[in-house]
């Protein structure tokens, strides 16, 4: 076998491979041996049919497997030789292997840019000291409590009141005219935690058990659902019932019941949770800090092949949100060309960090063991309730497993950076500004997985919201 490489650009090289007849002579005779062993023909013993036989009956599928298998092999190889490694898939130009003939084939992949690196050891970064707040663990205590409450009817007949759970009927109308979408029997609502329209709430306070009400409801102009929102319809009520909920006293019972010995301990384990938690994010909050600074001092191109793969795996997320609203993406009366143009930006931010990265684990020899991607496959496989061994036949067959890879490669290489960094510990953020550094596309965490996570099996839609639920779908994506 001979190559020859050629550099399309600084980020895709093409290699044309010639491979001589007695190299593809002995395949073939590897590949027919195989068959000879494992299948067995009428009027022959298993494994006593002539090779000549076994060749001219399965010829197509003996070709096209000492293709496959030749064609793997070279790749590894000239891979090892050159130390290059794909950053997205491999395309393959060329036919099938026959007996007696010459085979020549091409393959062409992109590869990471080369450039110099921006000094990383040692960069100065701000970190937020994890301090437990108690009046945090007092709320998740709480919430606890609550998790743990027994919904039982109420013991004389009232109107709701926040706390309550009530079942109940609506029908929306506007103009007279009835609205099917909003129309919901035997409906339960939770009073007071603000998953409903304050107008609703407020109508359903106004009835009590078996009794009726009407009023008006305005949705907001965000409301998720756009074909509703701002406008301002009529709703009658039937209240089939009004339950409150009763909850345990605080005490060795329900800590108990949560699985603890004492109250001591179930507030020590919140304590440690949220320690650990907290340090989760604020570590999150310094590596996608130093990332941002580091993109800036670095200039390379990047891989239009990854950033157009990353363009499809953002429109497939925006397909499935719309989808749960009950919408399809090829009815926003857009283009592909402008449904494409509006994602590239945010794609080659992706590709940027995900490029940069993967220099850094090269640079600093970082490896991924074959066993940490099978783990890998198999925490997403379990997420989703997939087999795993189909998810990796899934990944291989469409030469994504460099994208899982790559992913990994990513992580370790921004612990590394974040590690080597000078970490200067600093007081906790203001809530306000805690969200304002965390709502920032957070590009190393999407370049690390939003490819890989491609071809994991979309997860069960979640239960459609109650018509008249008022919060938006950007609420719940992180």
């Amino acid at each position: 076998m001979n190559y020859t490489v050629e550099d399309i650009s600084p980020v895709k090289k093409s290699i044309a491979v010639t491979v001589t007849v007695e190299e593809v002579d002995a395949a073939v005779n590897a590949t027919v041996a195989m068959y000879s062993a494992n299948v067995k023909l009428d009027g022959f013993r298993k494994g006593k049919a002539p090779a000549s036989t076994i060749e001219k009956r399965y010829r197509d599928d003996i070709y096209s497997e000492t293709t496959r298998e030749l064609i793997n092999l070279h790749i590894e190889n000239i891979f090892q030789e050159l130390k290059v490694s794909p950053l997205t898939g491999i395309n393959f130009d060329g036919g099938n292997i026959e007996r007696g003939k010459a085979f020549t084939y091409t393959i062409s992949f992109e590869v990471l840019p080369q450039f110099d690196l921006p000094v990383y050891e040692g960069m100065e970064v701000e970190q937020e000291k994890v301090t437990v707040d108690p009046a945090e663990i007092d709320k998740m205590i709480e919430r606890i409590r609550q998790n743990m409450a027994e919904l039982q009817p109420i013991a004389e007949p009232r109107k709701a009141r926040d706390g309550d759970v009530v079942t109940v009927d609506f029908e929306g109308s506007e103009n007279g005219v009835a609205i099917p979408e909003l129309k919901a029997e035997f409906f339960q609502m939770a009073v007071g935690d603000g998953s409903t329209l304050p107008d609703f709430e407020t109508l359903v306070k106004t009835a009590g058990p078996n009794e009726r009400a009407e009023g008006k409801v305005t949705f907001p102009a965000d409301f998720i659902n756009t074909e509703f929102a701002g406008r301002t319809v009529d709703i009658k009520i039937f209240v089939h019932n009004i339950q409150e909920r009763r909850m345990p006293e605080f005490g060795e019972a329900m800590a108990q019941r949560a699985g603890m010995e004492s109250m001591d301990k179930l507030r020590a384990a919140i304590e440690e949770s949220y320690a650990q938690n907290r340090g989760r994010v604020v570590r999150s909050l310094a590596q996608k800090s130093l990332l941002e600074r580091l993109l800036d001092m670095a200039d390379f191109p990047l891989p239009e092949g990854m950033v157009e793969g990353y363009i499809d795996t953002i429109l497939d997320n925006k397909k499935e949100t719309l989808e749960r609203q009950g919408k399809r993406l090829d009815a926003q009366g857009k283009s592909v060309k402008e449904l494409r143009d509006e994602c590239r930006k945010e794609a080659e931010e992706i590709t940027r960090a995900q490029v940069f990265l993967l220099t850094v684990a090269d640079k600093e020899k970082i490896t991924v063991a074959e066993q940490e991607v099978e783990a890998l496959i198999y925490q997403m496989a379990s997420r989703n309730g997939q087999d795993p061994k189909a998810l990796r036949d899934y990944y291989m067959k469409n030469n994504m497993i460099f994208a899982l890879r790559d992913r990994l490669l990513a992580d370790k290489a921004m612990d590394l950076i974040h590690s080597k960094a000078a970490i200067k510990e600093v007081e906790s953020l203001t809530k306000e500004e805690d969200e304002k550094k965390s709502k920032p596309a957070k590009a190393e965490k999407k370049a690390a997985d939003a490819k890989a996570d491609s071809g994991e099996k979309v997860a069960p839609k979640a239960a459609k919201k109650p018509k008249l639920a008022k919060d938006k779908e950007n609420e719940s994506a992180e």
